[in-house]
Formats: structure tokens, C-alpha cells, sequence
């Protein structure tokens, strides 16, 4: 499950609850204890198929440090936005006791390919531990259910903080700036906060209303599809785009959707989407070939231009090469509503999901 926003309301009283924690943390901080609550001892990282970045790292190993743990999963675009601040994070306080876990839970199959990790780990420049969680077994130790998710321990091990989903970074860093204050035993000489810069699809979300929402292809979770023809489930079938309203998508040309995704059967097939928000991302593959597909992106029936995302050109073209995430639109102006169309100009590519920003 991946952890969204709450509602209006909701988020007015987290606000309010945040600037009051947030101010609690910080004098704890100063005053060198902590005003975080124990929440029960964190689990081990037992069932890890492999460490990268580390040799394995236990008890033993983490005993008097504070620890950030973050399950994450490298396609998904709300923990691919929180990289430059957990990148941040390790770097300011890794000398004052604070190690980050990265702890890689996958959400669909070609993330448990270690390849696929590994190029995730270079291109997002992680360099700080990560358990390789294939198996899903320390997800099911923590009680875990989102991407991404924040567990902060002490020193002694006891969980202390925890945080679902994108944002509240200053509230996250004040915990952490909290327990390594306590763990010292004295204030932090520094407690200012990180500003890191991002870009492409590490870049934060609109502050814009975002009216279209995560997307998947696959029969398993799909929503808002609109071809005519119904899915025939694990076999190659023509389709037609349909009518579409807003968030409603279809299929063109023949693709074979199984439970996680649609495979192009023929060059020349598409996908469209009737979306609202700044930024559309897709989850692709070039497919079992694993070589190179092209793709041409439209907006309303026109080349991109200035609305282009990071992973094509103005004239819409681009090339999916890995099976990951790609930025196609960002839009320049004002946020509207817009037709999306993407065409596959070589046969084999998959696409996953479809998810904004």
C-alpha cells in the first residue's frame, strides 16, 4: 500500500499537531533528552536475501547508535521523492551516531531482481545500507503496510518515532536531531535543518490540487479502464481506446495484460490517459528482450514541447531502456486537464503503473 495525503481537514490537524511536536522535539533536542515515547523493541533484519552497500547488520553491530530504518521500493514515485532528504540525513549525521537502513521491500516481480536494485541504488546515489527484502519476511516482522515508511530507534533499541509517506521532513529530522541528543548525552552543536536540492522525479510533488491518482495496468488492481473490449486475462487481444473521462484510460493495438502489467504484442501500440496534475509518471520495461524500446509521447494530440517530463524530449521522444520509473510530463504552466499518449514504436515494452505528481 502506498501512503497518500490525508484530506483537508485531516492535514490542518496534523499541521497543528506537527508545529507542536516539532516545537517539543526541538527544546528536547537542546536540552539533550528526548520527548519521544517508546513504542516496543524494533525487530531484526532476519530474512534479508542480501545486504548491499554492507555486510549484515544486526543487534550487535547497531548497538548504541540511533537508527533510521525507510522500507522503500524503487519504483515507487513517493519514496523516490523522499531520497534526497534520507540522502541528506546520512550524510549530515552519520558522525554523530545515526545509521540509515534502507530495508528494499518489492511491490512487483522485476524488483526482486538484484540487478534492478542494485542500478536503483546508482541511480539515486544511495551509498548507506540496504537489506534486500525480496521475500518480504522483514516487512512482515515490522507489521509494515506502506511505501515508504520511517521506523526511528534509539540506541537501546526501542522504536521511538515512526512515519508513513511523503513530507514532515522538519518533524522527521527533529526526531532525529531528539534521540541523537539523547544519545550523547549533550545538545547538537548543529540543529538547523537540510534544504537538499532535487530534480526530475525526485523533485516534490505539486503544491497544485492533484485530481488523478496511482493507476495500475495489471488485471489485479486496475481502475478506470475504458477500452471497449473486455481484458483477456494472460493473452494477446486488440484494443481500442474508448471514451475517456477524466482519470479514465485505455489500450491501443494488441497487448497481453496479466496480473501486474500489459505487454506491447506489436510495434506501434499505445496507452492513453485522460489525467489532471503537473507531473505523469509511468512504470516501464523494454520486456523479456531486455534491449531498447522508442517511445512517442502526445499531449492533447501534440508533441509535448515545454511539458516534456525528464525521460523524453520536447518533441516527445524517448527511450526506455530498464524497467523503472520514467518521468514523461512535466507540465510548464498552469495545471490542467490533458490527454496523454504514449506510443510504443518497438514491440515488447511493459508498463505497470501509472502515478502523478
Amino acid at each position: 500500500m502506498k501512503a497518500t495525503q490525508f484530506g483537508a481537514v485531516m492535514a490542518l490537524a496534523c499541521t497543528l499537531a506537527a508545529m507542536v511536536a516539532g516545537a517539543s522535539l526541538e527544546a528536547s533536542a537542546a536540552a539533550g533528552r528526548s520527548a519521544l515515547q517508546a513504542e516496543g523493541m524494533a525487530p531484526s533484519f532476519d530474512g534479508a536475501t542480501t545486504w548491499l552497500n554492507s555486510a549484515p547488520l544486526g543487534p550487535a553491530q547497531l548497538r548504541g547508535k540511533v537508527v533510521l530504518v525507510d522500507f522503500w521500493t524503487y519504483s515507487c514515485i513517493n519514496c523516490i521523492r523522499t531520497m534526497p532528504y534520507v540522502r541528506a540525513w546520512a550524510q549530515k549525521y552519520r558522525n554523530q551516531g545515526l545509521t540509515v537502513v534502507g530495508v528494499h521491500t518489492p511491490e512487483f516481480r522485476f524488483e526482486q531482481d538484484l540487478a534492478n536494485v542494485n542500478a536503483a541504488l546508482a541511480r539515486f546515489a544511495i551509498d548507506f545500507p540496504v537489506a534486500v527484502d525480496s521475500s518480504q519476511q522483514i516487512w512482515r516482522a515490522w507489521g509494515n503496510r506502506y511505501w515508504p515508511a520511517y521506523y526511528l530507534v534509539d540506541a537501546s533499541g526501542q522504536i521511538r518515532y515512526h512515519q508513513f509517506g511523503e513530507g514532515d521532513y522538519d518533524k522527521m529530522e527533529r526526531a532525529i536531531q531528539s534521540l541523537l541528543a539523547e544519545q550523547r548525552g549533550a545538545p547538537l552543536a548543529d540543529t538547523s535543518l537540510v534544504a537538499p536540492q532535487a530534480a526530475g522525479e525526485q523533485m516534490a510533488p505539486a503544491p497544485a490540487r492533484i485530481e488523478s491518482d496511482e493507476t495500475y495496468i495489471g488485471y489485479r488492481k486496475a481502475t478506470n479502464f475504458r477500452s471497449p473490449e473486455r481484458v483477456r486475462a494472460d493473452a494477446a487481444q486488440a484494443y481500442t481506446v474508448g471514451r475517456l473521462d477524466l482519470n479514465g484510460w485505455g489500450l491501443a493495438g494488441r497487448w497481453t495484460v496479466d496480473a501486474e502489467s500489459a505487454r506491447a504484442q506489436d510495434a506501434g501500440a499505445g496507452i492513453t490517459y485522460q489525467f489532471s496534475a503537473r507531473d505523469l509518471h509511468l512504470v516501464l520495461g523494454p520486456g523479456a528482450a531486455k534491449g531498447k524500446v522508442r517511445i512517442r509521447v502526445t499531449l492533447d494530440g501534440q508533441p509535448p514541447g515545454a511539458d516534456h517530463g525528464s525521460d523524453i524530449d520536447d518533441a516527445g521522444n524517448g527511450v526506455v531502456d530498464a524497467t523503472r520509473l520514467y518521468q514523461l510530463v512535466r507540465q510548464a504552466g498552469k495545471l490542467r486537464e490533458r490527454r496523454f499518449e504514449i506510443r510504443f514504436l518497438d514491440r515488447g515494452a511493459e508498463a505497470y503503473a501509472f502515478t502523478f505528481g
